[in-house]
């Protein structure tokens, strides 16, 4: 549409039963949606979950970064990355909600580290899915 809007977007609007803004007129063929709800199986849904998290590249650095450190605080990773301390815990807040990373409570800071056995887990699910 190249920032123009279409004719069907710009017709007048005659009745609520005749025009949709959305599909233009109602003789057109709207697209069906299911309430059925779709199941996966359990590996797909976690190997989701991993990817989602691993689908910012500040997040891949934390990892990476713990990979070779065993275990850090949420201030030594200020240091590392040019961000702001709650742009670093809202990156570690989403690999531990996907269960990538694992924080230990030493107040008034948080030990962060991978969560080795989700970490192999992973790795075989991400093997799998290329394979």
């Amino acid at each position: 549409m190249n920032g123009a809007v279409s004719s069907s977007l710009m017709s007048t609007k005659i009745n609520d039963s005749e025009y949709h803004p959305t599909y233009g007129n109602s003789s057109q063929k709207q697209m069906k949606r299911s309430l059925e709800q779709i199941e996966y199986k359990e590996n797909t849904e976690a190997l989701a979950r991993f990817a989602k998290a691993l689908g910012h590249p500040t997040r891949i650095a934390i990892l990476k970064h713990l990979d070779n450190q065993s275990c850090c605080f949420t201030g030594d990773l200020v240091e590392v990355f040019p961000l702001a301390q709650s742009t670093i815990s809202q990156h570690l807040k989403e690999l531990k909600n996907a269960g990538l990373i694992q924080g230990e409570l030493k107040p008034p800071k948080i030990k962060y580290c991978i969560n080795q056995d989700n970490w192999k887990i992973a790795k075989a699910l991400f093997q799998q899915f290329f394979d």
